[in-house]
């Protein structure tokens, strides 16, 4: 448990100074392309419905 804990801190460490070692354009770069994955994942995720789905319906149909 104790190496665990020491292991996260670490890494976490390491990712800050990591991230303090780079620059501001490489940033804003990494932004611009989280960005274009959250839009791609929200388009693919708003046209699929959980009740679309003729199995996922057919379960609702039946009582408890």
């Amino acid at each position: 448990m104790l190496f665990r804990l020491l292991y996260l801190i670490a890494v976490t460490v390491f990712g800050w100074l990591g991230l303090l070692a780079r620059s501001a354009a490489a940033k804003d770069i990494e932004i611009l392309i989280l960005r274009h994955e959250v839009t791609v994942l929200r388009r693919q995720v708003k046209g699929v419905s959980r009740l679309a789905r003729p199995g996922v319906v057919a379960l609702y149909d039946y009582p408890a």
